[in-house]
């Protein structure tokens, strides 16, 4: 493997499957070293590092869990201390736990925060010493169109994923000067194993909501992220890209 991003160590949180999967191989097919992050799916993790191998990459998997901020620190500088600083990060680690709000409990509402945007902020915080004292560096967090239209049954979820986008833009402008770019992607419906227990008449009743008429794969997520890691990235920031089909315009 080899590309534009060649040699640049690119740590994806919540790499085991799904989009961030699909991100970490993306990257490696640009030339990018990757941390393939996990908490529980060790072996899922270390499945995504042997077909990045396997192709020509570069890739290991590493375990702890974003909503842990002592856990992140500690990662993230042994990796800097073995691998170098990190120089593209990015934030999919995400949880939800659906349901309505009024049977939704306290517990529920902090993991799901605490995971989809704390743990955007202790990972952000983390590299960002690193990459200020290079004067270069890449963020992308990935939020979700729920956080755009919000979701019945999803308030938890919406919520997070809204403060998501409020914390890239507010990163954006303080990290500018240090050339480190922050930005997102907001996936709208993917198929993922999240959704494969969806019966196929509710499939197919989402789907036509979607102006594309097809749900979205976990590479068309990847290729915003590695366009945003990419030079042509290099003079956007504080921005989303909105990758869900027309469901969101």
């Amino acid at each position: 493997m080899s590309g534009v991003l060649e040699g640049k160590l690119a740590l994806v949180t919540g790499a085991s499957r799904g989009i961030g999967a699909a991100i970490a191989r993306d990257l490696a097919k640009s030339g990018a070293r990757v941390v393939v992050n996990y908490r529980e799916r060790r072996e899922a993790a270390e499945a995504v590092v042997a077909e990045i191998a396997a192709a020509g990459g570069i890739a290991e998997a590493v375990g702890f869990d974003v909503a842990d901020a002592t856990g992140v620190e500690t990662a993230v500088k042994d990796v800097a201390a073995r691998l170098g600083n990190v120089e593209i990060l990015v934030n999919n680690a995400g949880v939800s736990a659906d349901g309505l709000i009024l049977r939704t409990g306290e517990e529920a509402w902090d993991r799901v925060l605490d995971v989809n945007l704390k743990g955007v902020f202790h990972c952000t915080k983390a590299v960002t010493r690193g990459m200020m004292r290079a004067r270069a560096g890449r963020i992308i967090n990935v939020s979700s169109v729920a956080g755009f239209m919000g979701n019945t049954g999803q308030a938890t979820y919406a919520a997070a994923k809204a403060g998501v986008i409020g914390f890239t833009k507010a990163a954006a402008r303080e990290l500018a000067s240090r050339e480190i770019t922050v930005n997102a992607v907001a996936p709208g419906l993917i198929a993922t194993d999240m959704l494969e227990g969806m019966q196929a008449a509710a499939r197919d009743m989402v789907t036509a909501l979607i102006p594309l008429q097809r749900l979205g794969r976990p590479e068309d997520v990847a290729a915003a992220v590695t366009f945003l890691a990419g030079p042509g990235g290099a003079y956007i920031t504080g921005q989303v890209i909105h990758v869900n089909g027309g469901l969101y315009v």
